[in-house]
């Protein structure tokens, strides 16, 4: 009898400290941050490809003339 009084007291103290936890310590999913947004979306890369073909273009036009 004592056995099953100490085992409910445990099982009891064990049920109230897994809520205190849960409610107190912050779940790992919660405390991440999103995502950060991407620095840049591509299209200032394709003007900065399509800026340094142009250049290449001229000098090339201009060495050939």
């Amino acid at each position: 009898m004592e056995v099953l009084r100490l085992r409910m007291s445990f099982a009891a103290a064990f049920a109230l400290l897994s809520l205190l936890m849960a409610f107190v310590l912050p779940s790992p999913v919660a405390a991440q941050s999103p995502a950060p947004s991407p620095s840049s979306d591509g299209v200032a890369v394709d003007q900065g490809i399509a800026c340094l073909l142009m250049l290449v273009a001229l000098v090339l036009t201009y060495i050939i003339h």
